[in-house]
């Protein structure tokens, strides 16, 4: 797995909470959401998750060890139950249409 470097981690998180604060002070300027929700996008693609949040959490974990630290971490939480696929018994693997 590619890490990035802690650098421009840390760059994109002080970004991201930078333009979450503007945007707390102003949420109705456009302009001030939608650069928030592009750095929170930037943030997500960076730290390979799909909520804001979790790249958030993800970053400042990831800032606060090591690589190898942060992977073990990484392998040893749960994964969401549609993420782990039961395989089902040979039996019922079969076409309908060879019967």
């Amino acid at each position: 797995m590619l890490l990035p470097a802690k650098a421009e981690v840390a760059r994109q998180l002080r970004r991201y909470r930078a333009w979450e604060r503007v945007m707390l002070a102003a949420p109705s300027d456009l302009t001030v959401r939608s650069t928030f929700e592009d750095s929170g996008y930037t943030l997500c693609v960076i730290m390979g998750k799909r909520c804001a949040r979790e790249a958030a959490d993800a970053a400042e974990r990831y800032l606060r060890t090591n690589h190898v630290t942060y992977l073990q971490e990484q392998s040893e939480r749960p994964r969401p139950a549609a993420a782990v696929r039961r395989r089902q018994p040979v039996a019922e693997r079969r076409s309908p249409a060879g019967r």
